[in-house]
């Protein structure tokens, strides 16, 4: 399976490493010393030694000793009482977890202490510019570079977001550890402050004890923007910036950013009826309120520091023009009383053109220090202590419903109610009309109660422009910021309000104007060294992050479509939209497209699931393409499935208009196709052929969305359906036919790849995936998924996302300058059909079409307990059907993983290789395996997988769970893994698997000891689960067992 250390395995210094895992190990045998006693401590030790003993002789070739050992280890565990098998199963699971924040961190040390890395910009740069391309060329190609990282909320993060906070902040004290300077007093102080967190891991419970909601899926993604990749992504610039500087003579424009983020959470909605319209606009509200909140922090640390008086002409005017409108908008209070005024009544005014009256969190620190200082974030641990509020503090005052306590909003987000307690950062709606009432009520005697009592507190506002004038137009932004933000809080709260356009942000540009001024007077004034430094970061944040941090895409299954269009032409007399020919369909849609009248009378009566279809597109109306990215159509197959949702969409845009009196919002949402199957795959060019063959679409791709038509290839139903090697070749093919398609009409690309983590689900080392990719598809335009565990791995820490986003970017560039070779010639594109065909049909032969293996599947593995372990909103099946068919592939993929079989990775693949290589062609394959990149990043990709895959612990659980009459399926299956091995060896020239990988490897062995007796206590607690399955404690023992495992196979499905 693809292991979150893949990427960089190779960086990781084993000495140190070994040293941490020694050092974590020992405190944690101490804490386990204190909580469970000697006896049981003696027990765990022996247990550790068993399995690390039993390693050792297998890795030495004498196997029936090692068997003999394996089958006392499984009987000692089999007489252990629930009690202990739960303390043992938390003991181990905590062993991988502290290893794994071990690799963790020596990681990201390696990536801070050598000088330059490959892959980073610096060296891809300079090889470019060796190897023949020009510095304009290179320069261009890098600013032109539109790459967009889309984070998704597959189930497949296992641990909770507690235990992921308390693994940063051991790694952050394994950071400072290191330090050199440390006395004794301090190196003591850091080992007590590791104690206490293993302790508190210790004692808290491992599980989600209920579902995620989709809204809390979202927090979890905007929480890795605000602990990581806020902090990133200048530092990540800087360095594409400098590296330019340095190989061009020019810097990257202020505004240029080769990579963004959209998000899946909270728009997600196939096949999750949790997702609804309400849903995704409230998670839309929530990312442009932590947005902005983000930005005022920012703003709060750059006037403090920009208290210079020297500037442009331009800004010296804008300063003296607010100070002006502040004085006559003042003099007007005055003449009318504490009351009036209109932005008075809408929110009750907070002076924000005032000198800072206190220092702001980390303005004592230069920016660099947001990345540098520490590789890891600064976790704000909740306190229930009294907490003074200042003037700009209180952001809204809330009643629940009950009277019996307050919630008071503070600037940081939190929420703190009245008796001490504190809430999420997300502003939450009302409960009553009384608690509306009350609400309005005291937040406006907090604010109108308090404008003699600043006057007192604050220093005299400047006069003149003369005096601090960035301060004076910062704060103008800070103001609108403020009042932005006030507006979103409203808005999530259902709370009446009126809406000024001239009063709030609503664009990034709105935003950059002011910044940019800022900038540009600094340049002009000799203080470019000030420019270039914390204001620099927060322009390009903005033109990163906009006003909504990661656009939210939205995403539905093309058949929910159809009904709803169904219910419209019914209702309309029309006939039955899903019952006429594809030639009917794309005539009717292309005539409604072309008119000017909307189709969906305003007092149609539907069904609930065609409402809710219908709702998403008035909310895609209301939000516009500022806040949205893509409509991704899933099961997408012909032509009409695209125009259905254009239709859908330019309908509600026409009622939600007309509503308005006034255009919608921003733009209409790009349409995605999502082409999964092998038939949806193999059919993707025609059908792209075929859209673009259509004036009114092709017009429409050209006006409105820059001449650049987006198409998505999933990897995880595709594999599901097909196998690995026969998914990865159909997805080859598609890409270079759906490419060929757009340059026939003279339409641009952007491929939207739907990978998961592991490698059975499209996963891989990001570097390797990109540069195996067809050559043209990949023209400086790249769209990706990072799912579930792999988005904490690579961008949960500031240091892991920077060298992630570099690796992103130099991939894509290499992949543009310099496309990878395609087959070399025609008989290699024969062979690979040859070994996909017969590929396929062995993996289909076993999965789809033995009666007798849903069942030894059930049986095989935990997949019917997963649903336990609450890590996710949506359910594991599309439907009700019990078959693999409409299994999600996610649980299909984690299933498999946990048994370390990894089955869907490589079934099919020895038959293929076997099946060809008998007719002669070995030499054939290991040319291809040299000279092909697709092809030995394949290869790579299954011989990584089978390094991790453990025939004698996959024959365990056959042994012990399957019935007698379906056991001859694992045994078969065994051989068939045996095969695969043995053909991917030969093809490749290794001696051993992972032979050019050996980091990698050795960090599988480390794990062994641990990982191992995980597996065998998870059969035995399965083998008494399936006796007694309402035992609620067993059941935990399970998870557990599944947690682990896990976090021992370094990701999950």
């Amino acid at each position: 399976m693809t292991d979150t250390t893949d990427d960089i395995a190779e960086e990781i210094s084993f000495q140190s490493f070994e040293d941490d895992c020694k050092l974590l190990g020992s405190l944690f045998n101490d804490v386990l010393q204190r909580e469970v006693g000697t006896d049981f401590m003696e027990k765990i030790e022996r247990t550790r030694i068993l399995a690390q003993s039993a390693l050792n002789l297998r890795l030495a070739g004498i196997e029936d000793t090692a068997e003999l050992l394996e089958k006392q280890l499984t009987s000692e565990i089999s007489k252990m009482s629930l009690e202990e098998a739960l303390t043992l199963a938390r003991a181990f699971s905590h062993f991988l977890n502290l290893m794994g924040i071990a690799e963790t961190h020596h990681r990201v040390r390696k990536v801070c202490n050598v000088p330059q890395l490959s892959r980073s910009c610096n060296d891809v740069f300079s090889k470019l510019l060796q190897g023949g391309i020009s510095p304009d060329e290179l320069y261009d190609t890098v600013c032109k570079q539109e790459v967009e990282i889309v984070l998704t909320a597959h189930p497949t993060q296992i641990n909770r977001r507690t235990l992921q906070y308390k693994h940063i902040r051991m790694a952050h004290l394994l950071e400072y550890n290191d330090r050199p300077d440390l006395g004794l007093e301090d190196r003591e102080t850091v080992i007590e402050d590791l104690v206490r967190e293993i302790t508190s891991l210790w004692q808290t419970d491992e599980l989600r004890r209920q579902k995620p909601t989709p809204v809390d899926e979202a927090r979890s993604g905007l929480n890795i923007v605000e602990q990581s990749l806020w902090k990133a992504v200048p530092h990540y610039l800087r360095r594409v910036s400098s590296s330019l500087k340095k190989l061009t003579g020019k810097p990257l424009p202020l505004t240029c950013t080769p990579i963004k983020f959209g998000s899946w959470m909270g728009g997600d909605r196939d096949g999750n009826p949790n997702v609804t319209a309400k849903v995704t606009k409230e998670v839309s509200l929530m990312s442009r309120w932590m947005a902005i909140d983000l930005y005022i922090r920012e703003i709060d640390s750059l006037r403090f520091e920009l208290s210079m008086n020297r500037c442009s002409d331009r800004l010296s005017r804008l300063a003296d023009e607010i100070l002006e409108k502040e004085a006559s908008g003042q003099d007007h209070l005055e003449s009318w009383g504490p009351n009036a005024g209109r932005s008075q009544q809408k929110f009750p005014s907070q002076q924000g053109l005032s000198l800072p009256t206190q220092l702001p969190p980390r303005a004592d620190l230069p920016s660099c220090t947001e990345c540098g200082e520490s590789q890891y974030p600064k976790l704000e641990v909740p306190v229930t202590d009294y907490m003074p509020l200042n003037r700009q503090d209180v952001q809204g005052i809330s009643s629940n419903g009950s009277g019996q306590s307050l919630q008071i909003r503070i600037a940081n987000g939190t929420s703190v109610n009245s008796n001490g307690s504190q809430e999420s950062l997300t502003p939450r709606g009302s409960s009553s009309s009384s608690s509306q009432l009350l609400q309005k009520k005291l937040f406006a005697e907090s604010q109108n109660g308090r404008t003699s009592f600043q006057k007192l507190l604050e220093p005299t506002p400047p006069k003149r422009a003369g005096s601090a004038p960035y301060r004076i137009v910062l704060g103008e932004v800070k103001e609108k910021l403020l009042k932005t933000r006030r507006l979103l809080e409203l808005l999530l709260e259902g709370l009446p309000c009126e809406y000024d356009p001239w009063d709030y942000y609503e664009t990034s540009d709105q935003l950059l104007e002011p910044l940019l001024l800022c900038y540009e007077s600094l340049q002009s004034s000799d203080a470019g060294v000030l420019a270039d430094g914390r204001l620099s970061d927060l322009i390009r944040r903005v033109a990163t992050f906009g006003m909504v941090l990661m656009k939210l895409d939205l995403r539905q299954e093309a058949a929910r479509h159809s009904e709803a269009l169904d219910a419209i032409t019914t209702y309309l007399d029309m006939g039955t939209y899903s019952e006429w020919n594809e030639e009917k369909k794309l005539e009717f849609l292309t005539r409604e497209l072309k008119g000017k009248r909307p189709l969906v009378p305003p007092n149609i009566e539907v069904g609930p699931e065609v409402k809710e279809v219908l709702d998403t597109f008035r909310v895609a109306a209301e939000l516009g393409s500022e806040s949205l990215g893509a409509y991704v159509i899933s099961m997408a197959s012909n032509a009409s499935d695209v125009l259905a949702v254009e239709l859908l969409q330019k309908d509600a845009r026409l009622a939600v208009s007309g509503e308005l009196g006034r255009p919608c919002p921003a733009g209409t949402l790009r349409v995605v196709p999502l082409f999964e199957t092998v038939k949806d795959l193999r059919d993707a060019g025609s059908v792209i052929r075929k859209l673009l063959s259509i004036d009114w679409y092709r017009e429409h791709i050209q006006k409105n969305h820059t001449g650049h038509q987006e198409v998505m290839v999933g990897y995880s139903d595709s594999g599901k359906d097909a196998g690995r090697f026969a998914a990865a070749w159909e997805l080859y093919k598609a890409q270079e036919d759906v490419v060929a398609a757009c340059n026939e009409f003279g339409i641009k690309i952007t491929l939207f790849h739907g990978r998961g983590g592991s490698i059975g689900r499209g996963g891989g080392p990001t570097y390797l995936a990109i540069q195996s990719q067809p050559p043209g598809s990949v023209m400086g335009t790249l769209r990706s998924t990072e799912q579930g565990e792999m988005v904490q791995a690579k961008f949960g820490l500031p240091q892991t996302a920077v060298r992630q986003l570099e690796i992103y970017t130099t991939a894509v560039l290499l992949a543009t300058l310099q496309p990878p070779q395609p087959p070399r010639e025609e008989k290699w594109r024969s062979l690979m059909e040859d070994i996909s065909n017969i590929s396929c049909q062995n993996y289909r032969s076993t999965v789809y079409e033995n009666p007798e293996f849903l069942s030894y599947f059930q049986e095989a593995t935990p997949q019917a307990e997963l649903g336990f372990l609450n890590i996710g909103s949506r359910p594991t099946r599309r439907k009700s059907s019990s078959g693999i068919g409409h299994l999600r592939a996610i649980p299909w993929v984690f299933a498999w993983t946990q048994t370390r079989f990894v089955l869907p990775a490589w079934l099919g693949v020895g038959a293929g290789l076997k099946g060809v290589c008998e007719k002669g062609h070995t030499d054939d394959l290991q040319a291809m395996y040299k000279e092909w990149p697709f092809f030995q990043s394949t290869i790579d990709l299954i011989e990584m997988v089978l390094a991790k895959a453990d025939i004698p612990i996959a024959k365990h659980y056959d042994e012990e769970l399957v019935s007698e009459n379906r056991r001859g399926i694992g045994s078969e299956l065994r051989k068939e893994l045996l095969t695969t091995e043995k053909y991917v060896l030969v093809i490749s020239g290794h001696e051993k698997l992972s032979e050019n990988n050996r980091s990698l490897k050795k960090l599988i062995e480390s794990r062994l000891p641990y990982l191992n007796p995980m597996n065998m206590l998870q059969v035995e607690i399965l083998k008494r689960l399936r006796r007694d399955d309402d035992n609620n404690k067993l059941r935990d023992a399970l998870l557990i067992t599944i947690n682990g495992i896990a976090a021992g196979m370094r990701n999950t499905g």
